[in-house]
């Protein structure tokens, strides 16, 4: 195994398309809440358009020799922007600044898990994450069916803060 982590830019975001869909079908398998919701969930429509609309991303790649085995995707992000159709993901009264930090998406291939590589990913974040001053709020949303997902971040300092769309996805905030 020979593991390297690349920050990438958002022009080279096409190298995470595989995982990204990796990463719905795996929320797909484990939702146990409204799973058919993660049928119109793709690369195009979850990672794609989060870069986009966000202020400031960071975007790593875990490669095994020039395989992509694993990514992380965090933004800065307006709360305002956590309000949409979709869902309202948490009070934006509760929120004193305009803008919040988010671990947005995480995946890692499951033969690769165990390895340090998710303490890993997460501690980049939380460093790129903690250099924004105006920016005290932060949270993870975890699919239902994900309770790996759920402790990992809650050994890691996260608290459930609440769950939204009748416990389709729980809001972790730091």
């Amino acid at each position: 195994m020979q593991l390297t982590f690349e920050v990438i830019s958002e022009n080279k975001l096409e190298v995470c398309k595989d995982l990204c869909n990796e990463l719905m079908t795996f929320q797909k398998s484990v939702a146990h809440i409204r799973p058919e919701i993660f049928d119109n969930m793709r690369y195009e429509t979850r990672l794609v358009p989060s870069v986009k609309n966000a202020i400031h991303n960071y975007i790593v790649v875990v490669k095994d020799g020039v395989t992509p085995i694993a990514y992380m995707y965090s933004n800065i992000s307006s709360k305002e922007s956590h309000s949409n159709e979709f869902a309202t993901f948490f009070d934006l009264d509760s929120v004193k600044n305009k803008n919040v930090g988010n671990l947005a998406q995480f995946f890692i291939k499951k033969e690769y898990r165990q390895y340090g590589i998710g303490s890993k990913l997460f501690s980049m974040s939380m460093d790129w994450l903690n250099q924004f001053n105006d920016v005290e709020d932060y949270f993870i949303y975890v699919s239902n069916g994900n309770e790996n997902a759920l402790e990992f971040y809650k050994r890691k300092g996260f608290a459930v803060s609440h769950e939204i769309l009748d416990g389709f996805i729980t809001v972790l905030r730091r």
